[in-house]
């Protein structure tokens, strides 16, 4: 897809456009996280840096599983 076609799609549908590519961007921070994390080696003590990229994922997992699903519900009964 080029970019005009990505400015197409966002004119016809802000919403969804932005969620998709929100969703790539997201994708990729938590692999580049991942590999970043891994690479460093094992958490020693507390282990923030892996609890917070393990949050962002739970988000994301939840944004996609709940939230996205209830707006595409309610936004159809209007």
């Amino acid at each position: 897809m080029t970019i005009a076609g990505i400015v197409a799609q966002l004119r016809r549908h802000p919403i969804a456009t932005v969620v998709e590519l929100g969703s790539v961007l997201v994708c990729c921070l938590l692999f580049a996280g991942t590999f970043v994390l891994l690479s460093s080696g094992l958490p020693t003590g507390r282990g923030e840096p892996w609890l917070a990229l393990i949050g962002v994922g739970v988000a994301f997992v939840l944004f996609w599983t709940v939230l996205v699903p209830l707006y595409w519900k309610y936004s159809e009964l209007e």
